[in-house]
């Protein structure tokens, strides 16, 4: 079975740093793009940032351009979500999901999500 599992939330200070991880099991870590995702109740879901390691691409979401970085440990089978100048815009819970590429709209399957708050 394909399986998912978000880590690494907290509570920060604005200005604050976290790393999220996504530990994967259960398919061919390249044959899936994996995306890390967010949702804050009453709003819309957000793609924040997606790696395809097969085709060697990854795509940031423009409000996170610069502060967040997606990178994958292909041993590990893992992807990683480094996050720095949180705002508390950026609190919501972050799970990460298989797609079949980063362009795809919609994703194949999810993880458990992991909670990120930002405030002071």
């Amino acid at each position: 079975d394909v399986q998912l599992l978000a880590s690494g939330g907290g509570s920060v200070s604005p200005g604050g740093f976290l790393k999220l991880s996504c530990a994967t099991s259960g398919f061919g870590f390249g044959d899936y793009a994996i995306g890390w995702y967010r949702q804050v109740p009453g709003k819309d879901r957000e793609e924040v940032s997606c790696i395809d390691v097969k085709n060697e691409f990854s795509y940031h979401m423009d409000s996170v351009k610069g502060r967040f970085f997606i990178f994958s440990d292909n041993a590990k089978k893992a992807v990683f979500l480094t996050m720095t100048e949180l705002k508390p815009e950026d609190t919501a819970v972050y799970f990460c999901a298989t797609l079949r590429s980063c362009h795809s709209v919609a994703y194949s399957d999810r993880g458990r999500g992991t909670l990120v708050t930002v405030s002071s």
